[in-house]
């Protein structure tokens, strides 16, 4: 009986899910045969960046690791000469009640200090 259970849990086990195998994602870079990644070209770094403006890992942008390097790089040179902003849009617009540092304001508990 335990056999029979173990090899039936085996058989519902397959390598890649029950959606079949995930698809290996090529690097775009290589595909069009760029060697240098140049951070001045804004609209091709903002594939690489999140809604938040955090820059996107390897396994999610597909980039192979010399390329994603390359991005990585290439995105923080962009921020530093402000061609693209380090954090997105209305930031500051926090969801769920929580409070920043500086959003300290006028609480009761505290007293006068």
């Amino acid at each position: 009986m335990a056999r029979e259970k173990n090899q039936q849990q085996q058989q519902r086990r397959r390598p890649g899910g029950p959606a079949g195998q995930i698809r290996r994602r090529n690097c775009f870079f290589c595909k069009e045969k760029i060697a240098e990644i140049d951070y001045k070209n804004v609209n091709q770094l903002r594939r690489y960046i999140s809604e938040k403006g955090k820059i996107r890992s390897r396994r999610i942008t597909g980039a192979c690791r010399r390329h994603q390097v390359q991005v990585a790089t290439a995105v923080k040179r962009a921020r530093e000469m402000a061609l693209l902003p380090y954090v997105a849009e209305g930031a500051e617009e926090r969801s769920g009640g929580r409070r920043d540092r500086g959003d300290r304001g006028d609480r009761g508990d505290r007293g006068d200090r």
